[in-house]
């Protein structure tokens, strides 16, 4: 089966871009160099596992700007966000890797990975073995393919590639039709995409429509339009164990004390965040010199 999409809509604009990009990438970057890149990598921390724990397992996502929105965030300092999200609660961190359209990088990614412990997933548009060797090269625990744009022998060929080298990676899809091939390709860490990459539209709706048909010992995440404390809870009473939240996290003031309140916790600054960790290392003798 061959993935389809509209002349002219923003998604196909993206992928024209991006493949054109890959392809004179891979002319002046060969994947044997990526694959020594990789095996001289940092180990892959466990995405699969980040997900699977008890409670409300956010993945904090950093996204400079998107095509629906223009600019979110500007200035964007990748380490001191991750590191804020990192010590607010964040299961697992999603970081843009796409330059165009999304303002995102690589650098984005490993200076982001480097500030904190969390698995990093990188979040691009993948088509290419290539780029799957490129994600792990720049020290990235997962990646994300997106079902609407892959065939179906391309997708589990990329899913496998991943899992040979370390990678469990997200399959994102919009549709019943599209959880079916995800799941025909032995996904397991499914993504309910709430946005329609055609039309940018949202609605929540799509994750509560597919969460039935997702089996039990897959990871259900669900992507795009959670925007409180209360979204998140009734996401994951229908079912899902992780929830991917960017524009929300990336236009406030300080994205950390945004997350505490998507979790459910008192309000922190910075600051408040800051004294009550240096006096819970104080009490456990955690000192740095």
């Amino acid at each position: 089966m061959s993935a389809q999409t509209n002349p002219g809509t923003v998604l196909d604009r993206i992928l024209e871009s991006r493949r054109a990009e890959v392809e004179h990438r891979k002319c002046v970057l060969p994947e044997t160099a990526l694959k020594y890149g990789a095996k001289a990598a940092s180990p892959v921390r466990d995405f699969y596992s980040a997900l699977s724990r008890d409670g409300l397992n956010i993945i904090a996502e950093l996204k400079p700007a998107s095509p629906s929105r223009g600019v979110i965030r500007e200035p964007f300092d990748a380490p001191e966000l991750a590191k804020s999200l990192s010590e607010a609660g964040a299961a697992a961190l999603s970081v843009l890797t796409e330059g165009e359209y999304f303002h995102g990088s690589l650098k984005n990614l490993r200076d982001a990975r480097k500030a904190m412990g969390l698995p990093v997933l990188r979040k691009d548009f993948i088509f290419d073995p290539w780029q799957v060797w490129e994600a792990r090269a720049n020290d990235a625990d997962s990646f994300l393919l997106i079902v609407a744009v892959l065939s179906d022998s391309l997708l589990r060929d990329l899913i496998t590639l991943g899992r040979k080298i370390g990678m469990e990676p997200l399959i994102e899809v919009h549709t019943a039709v599209e959880l079916e091939r995800a799941l025909a390709a032995s996904a397991k860490i499914i993504g309910v995409n709430n946005r329609d990459l055609k039309t940018m539209a949202v609605r929540i709706e799509t994750s509560l429509e597919l969460i039935e048909q997702i089996p039990e010992n897959c990871v259900a995440v669900s992507e795009s339009g959670i925007r409180n404390h209360q979204d998140l809870v009734k996401m994951r009473e229908a079912g899902f164990d992780a929830f991917l939240i960017g524009e929300h996290l990336m236009k406030a003031a300080d994205p950390g004390a945004a997350l505490f309140e998507l979790l459910g916790q008192p309000r922190v600054t910075r600051e408040q965040f800051d004294a009550a960790s240096a006096a819970t290392d104080a009490k456990n003798g955690n000192w740095q010199n």
